[in-house]
């Protein structure tokens, strides 16, 4: 595959990829420490993950809770594989995330008493969630970074970070003007998460793991992908495929219980909390009941939580499009894909393995969240080391950010629909190992039929219009990037599933449903000289999938 042809150019201190809350809190921070920021976000200023998150942020209460309780509900719920220094870094820096973005205006939910509102979620031992606008707390947290009037070049999507002797020089893009290079030392990847790899789930369009891609092609390691936090209550509607809105965990911190077809409860016998259990133990109860019955979705039974439209707006909007009033009806529900608790292996300042480029948010793995987050975790994850990712790149002022030799690349791709079909099938809340191996056969088949509509990623798009000042659509060019991101990702999971022969957290395996203590680590991944993923270990480095050979990626 050919370079591109390079129609435009752009220097800054500090790239950053994505315009969520982590993204916009490392561009902010490094502004005011003065470097030169320019973000790049895919799509407009809503299209994040941020806008959507709906319970709130995890943040501890002054009252009746402590920075050990937060840490220790944390680590329980990521079932060993927290790492407790970084959990305690994280979340002692809550308050003062908390209060530089009320400084930028965001306002949140008070109480009767005048003091900051909070509720319980599952896994939780006290109420210390904050939201806002009842459960529209990612709305609210966008809608203040956004008027910090922040650069951000929105419709520019990001094709490969390039790399030297001394890490990152710049980043290749594309956007309406066609493809281009912004020369840079440093670049911070806030793409979120991976939620399109599954036919259904609660993330944006724009969840299409693109920053797990750029990072393993730019030589980073990647960790735990295994697990993804399937959320156990999705609005269920029958043939709903796409981003399906979920119903916040703190509707049942408010009273709803999750009850079956039968009107049995789902959670008893389960867990302690039962249905305020964490995430994972919710969403495989919810599926072993589903299979039991031979049914699609349960319910939830919010009706005896008073003033239920006043305190969820957004849910009870939701509910009544769908032709269900939560305040007289059971509301249908089921898991869907919502988090990858995995991602680009970082420290808590967001470093990854490759000098000049940091990670934040979703798509990074601090060690926060382990084998399953806690809830709320994650907006707190944003802003901590969002900002601290943003000041960690003043690190990066004085290194030679230009990009020389592009070079070429070639993006394997597999049909998108086909992709979440399969994984869908086979890496889903319960997974076994015939499964993992089926799917990762039929991926290479995918990648190996070039009649079935699978193509490498085109290394330039439509040739600019006459007139330079008239945009052109590059839209399709975007999307084979993101279907080879997920292409390229979903080889990752597979790997990393069929290496974990246990059950731990939110990855749950049939055929070895047991704990190993000799798995309790990470899964770390990274791409080999051919272009192929290889799992990392402490012995030696497997770079096989299955044994079966695999297209190259390079």
């Amino acid at each position: 595959m050919s370079a591109p042809v390079i129609r435009w150019e752009n220097e800054a201190d500090l790239v950053v990829i994505g315009g969520g809350v982590a993204g916009l809190t490392a561009a902010r921070t490094a502004s005011l420490r003065g470097l030169r920021v320019l973000t790049l976000s895919k799509g407009g200023p809503a299209d994040t993950s941020t806008q959507y998150a709906q319970g709130g942020i995890a943040v501890v209460a002054p009252h009746g809770d402590s920075v050990e309780s937060h840490v220790e509900d944390t680590v329980v719920a990521g079932v060993g594989l927290c790492e407790p220094e970084a959990v305690r870094s994280i979340v002692e820096g809550g308050r003062g995330a908390v209060a530089a973005l009320t400084d930028l205006g965001a306002v949140f939910d008070l109480g009767r008493d005048g003091e900051v509102s909070r509720t319980r979620e599952g896994g939780h031992s006290t109420r210390r969630i904050i939201h806002a606008g009842g459960d529209a707390t990612g709305a609210e947290v966008q809608r203040a970074l956004n008027a910090a009037g922040l650069p951000v070049l929105f419709g520019a999507a990001a094709v490969r970070i390039v790399t030297g002797p001394r890490g990152v020089q710049g980043v290749v893009a594309v956007s309406d003007k066609g493809f281009g290079v912004v020369h840079a030392p440093a670049v911070l990847l806030a793409t979120g998460g991976l939620g399109q790899l599954y036919a259904c789930s609660t993330n944006p369009p724009g969840a299409t793991a693109d920053g797990i891609a750029l990072a393993l092609r730019a030589g980073a390691t990647v960790a735990d992908l295994e697990f993804v936090q399937f959320h156990p209550t999705v609005l269920f509607t029958p043939g709903g495929l796409g981003r399906r809105p979920l119903i916040s965990e703190a509707v049942r911190g408010e009273g709803a219980k999750i009850v079956d077809s039968q009107g049995d409860s789902v959670t008893d016998g389960v867990h302690p909390r039962g249905d305020l259990a964490p995430r994972d133990v919710v969403s495989r109860a919810i599926a072993a009941r589903l299979r039991a019955l031979g049914t699609d979705h349960v319910f939830l039974d919010a009706r005896a939580i008073e003033g239920f439209p006043q305190r969820f707006p957004t849910i009870t909007a939701s509910c009544l499009a769908a032709g269900i009033d939560p305040r007289a009806d059971l509301i249908p529900v089921a898991p869907a894909a919502h988090y990858q608790c995995g991602g680009i292996a970082t420290d808590t300042h967001g470093r990854t393995t490759v000098p000049g480029l940091y990670a934040a948010g979703e798509v990074a793995r601090t060690g926060l969240h382990g084998a399953n987050r806690l809830a709320s975790n994650s907006l707190l994850e944003g802003l901590v080391v969002g900002e601290r990712a943003g000041a960690a790149a003043s690190e990066r002022l004085g290194e030679p950010g230009r990009v020389g030799e592009i070079g070429d690349w070639e993006f394997p791709r597999a049909d998108r629909k086909l992709l979440q079909e399969l994984m869908t099938e086979n890496a889903g809340v319960v997974r076994d190992g015939d499964g993992l191996r089926g799917a990762v056969l039929r991926l290479l088949r995918l990648l190996n039929d070039r009649n079935g509509g699978t193509r490498a990623v085109s290394a330039n798009p439509p040739e600019a219009p006459d007139d330079p000042e008239r945009a052109h659509d590059v839209s399709g060019v975007i999307a084979d990037i993101e279907d080879a991101a997920l292409t390229l990702t979903a080889r990752v999971m597979l790997l990393a599933a069929g290496a974990r022969t246990e059950s731990r957290g939110c990855h749950t395996r049939s055929d070895h449903p047991e704990t190993r203590d000799d798995l309790r680590r990470s899964v770390p991944v990274r791409l080999g000289p051919d272009g192929r993923p290889q799992l990392v270990t402490a012995v030696a480095e497997q770079d096989t999938e299955w044994g079966a050979p695999v297209p190259r990626a390079s």
